[in-house]
């Protein structure tokens, strides 16, 4: 082994042994995760399916407006989620529980502290997708397994693209509410406006050309069309690398954020 292949070796062990400490702690926790990553979804298909779907006419894009409804959902569900473990969670870790300034005591970089977290982020992100995914299935709006896998993993990216930048950002916010003002006037504009509820090809041009550009609305179109059979290689390709290319600069910026922030 090559002294870089050693080093990038250690690197990763370091992270798993950050992630362990979350994990412990969702061994705790996990059961207060059931009703937002199982019940929620079922009672918001429930909703769409039995209720509000009933009242769309036709068709949206080709589908009924559950089948439309649900990837978009999947997507939107992934981004709050992100925004919860990589927004407040973060934030918290270091200013209100100081869990990071105990980690940055002992032998762990500030780096291997973002790496394990965002490992354990990545895990609670495809695992909350996976629930979403067999509720969807539950209601017949998934065909076999692997258009399961396809749509959690178009899911997880989703939230990834959102928790890697956030995280960065988060670790440096010393006014915890500024991270509700966010959320506010940021996150829930973009839930609403990315296709979520509706197809943005109703939107004015204007307004349709900023809804192309949310990485949101990249998530919710890469996971209805993986569920709905409709991807095409080179729109999915754009997708992915769009979502992608956020998670590398978010996890560029946060590299120097965390070192900033954990070594003040």
């Amino acid at each position: 082994m090559t002294p870089r292949v050693a080093v990038r070796a250690g690197g990763l062990t370091m992270a798993f042994r950050a992630m362990a400490y979350w994990l412990v702690r969702y061994r705790r926790t996990w059961r207060g995760t059931i009703v937002v990553s199982v019940a929620n979804p079922i009672l918001f298909l429930l909703a769409i399916g039995a209720g509000l779907g009933t009242l769309v006419e036709g068709s949206v894009e080709g589908a009924s407006y559950l089948a439309f409804f649900a990837p978009g959902l999947l997507a939107a569900a992934a981004l709050q989620n992100a925004f919860v473990e990589a927004g407040f969670v973060v934030n918290s870790a270091l200013r209100r529980e100081r869990i990071y300034s105990t980690a940055a005591a002992t032998p762990l970089e500030p780096g291997h502290i973002f790496a394990g977290h965002l490992i354990f982020i990545t895990l609670r992100l495809f695992l909350s997708a996976a629930a979403f995914v067999m509720a969807m299935a539950l209601f017949g709006l998934i065909e076999n397994i692997a258009i399961a896998l396809a749509v959690t993993l178009a899911a997880t990216l989703t939230g990834l693209a959102f928790a890697t930048p956030l995280a960065a950002w988060a670790v440096t916010v010393a006014d915890f509410p500024q991270l509700n003002t966010v959320f506010r006037f940021v996150v829930m504009p973009m839930y609403l406006f990315s296709g979520t509820f509706f197809s943005v090809t109703q939107l004015p041009a204007p307004l349709r050309a900023v809804a192309y550009a949310l990485p949101l609305w990249h998530g919710v179109d890469l996971s209805r069309t993986l569920a709905l059979g409709t991807a095409t290689l080179g729109t999915s390709l754009l997708h992915i690398g769009y979502l992608t290319a956020l998670c590398a600069i978010g996890a560029m910026i946060a590299r120097i954020t965390y070192r900033r922030c954990l070594h003040e």
